[in-house]
């Protein structure tokens, strides 16, 4: 079983603990929330024993490494980047990625935007998504027009948009696997309920 060790790297402006195993090909274990590397604790030596350099930080604000105080430094931007400078330090070209929960976002960013440096990526728990259409306050601000009684038709009809969008594309869904699976041209929606 490979022994676990830790120690500081110094990535992008703050200093990052670390705890890792093995040598090899690298791979980086990025945690969630509310955890730190001890929650890949069972993973490092089973990795490290597969051959590989198995890193697993605390990332920005957790654990023992650096917690900035401001709030705009956690960005996906610079969660990404310390792992970047991460691999430069460990002097490394290319890394594998693996997230879990908070940690996905990280991983899947770092392959889109630097897929020079990761050459594969895993998420877990998280499924990839694109930026959402619209700032957090603008969501916010959504719904509380839609719980104020002078808001509430104007929330109806945004909501009325949206489901007619996602009722069109679930039924071009189901009408795709019904010609797919019996090869007919023909398909008819088949809704439960008194009249159906």
């Amino acid at each position: 079983m490979a022994q676990v060790h830790h120690r500081t790297i110094a990535t992008n402006g703050i200093d990052m603990h670390i705890a890792e195993a093995g040598s090899g090909p690298l791979v980086v274990l990025c945690h969630g929330f509310p955890e730190s590397w001890y929650s890949w604790r069972h993973q490092l030596s089973a990795v490290a024993d597969a051959g590989y350099h198995v890193v697993a930080p605390d990332q920005r604000g957790y654990g023992q490494t650096d917690a900035p105080a401001e709030v705009d430094v956690y960005t996906q931007f610079h969660l990404v980047g310390d792992i970047v400078g991460l691999v430069e330090a460990l002097d490394e070209r290319q890394a594998v990625i693996v997230g879990h929960d908070w940690g996905a976002p990280v991983a899947w960013n770092a392959a889109l935007w630097r897929p020079d440096v990761f050459r594969a990526v895993v998420g877990l728990s998280v499924p990839f998504s694109n930026r959402a259409p619209a700032a957090p306050t603008d969501v916010r601000r959504f719904r509380q027009r839609a719980r104020s009684w002078s808001g509430r038709n104007h929330a109806a009809a945004a909501e009325d948009r949206v489901f007619s969008r996602s009722a069109g594309r679930c039924s071009d869904i189901a009408r795709a696997v019904h010609q797919r699976r019996s090869g007919s041209d023909s398909y008819e929606p088949r809704l439960r309920g008194a009249d159906a």
